[in-house]
């Protein structure tokens, strides 16, 4: 996984850096393709703000998230990301291989 992580206005520490690539990290387990990300951090008074563009097969996927720490605002979005990548992968199973009702009889 690719992890591009950038801020507006606001400089990211290491410390930063790797936590934001230890969150988005599980999000790789969903994919045998590569993936990569966008991951923009910034200040929006009062609160911190995380957003973050995963590139996945076949989509691109973008989530935001604010909270009082920039530490769980990207808690919260690597959870919004999560979630829509499982709503993504659901979507495209379902559409590639139809259920077949087994025979009740």
């Amino acid at each position: 996984m690719r992890i591009e992580t950038y801020g507006q206005q606001l400089e990211i520490t290491p410390a930063l850096r790797d936590y934001v690539e230890e969150k988005l990290r599980r999000l790789d387990r969903h994919f045998d393709q590569p993936i990569s990300a966008r991951v923009q951090l910034g200040l929006h008074k009062p609160n911190h703000r995380a957003a973050a563009d995963l590139t996945v097969p076949g989509r691109t996927l973008h989530a935001e998230a604010e909270a009082q720490t920039m530490y769980a605002a990207i808690d919260l979005l690597a959870d919004k990301l999560d979630r829509q990548i499982l709503k993504h992968k659901e979507k495209t199973q379902d559409y590639q291989a139809p259920r077949v009702l087994p025979d009740v009889g």
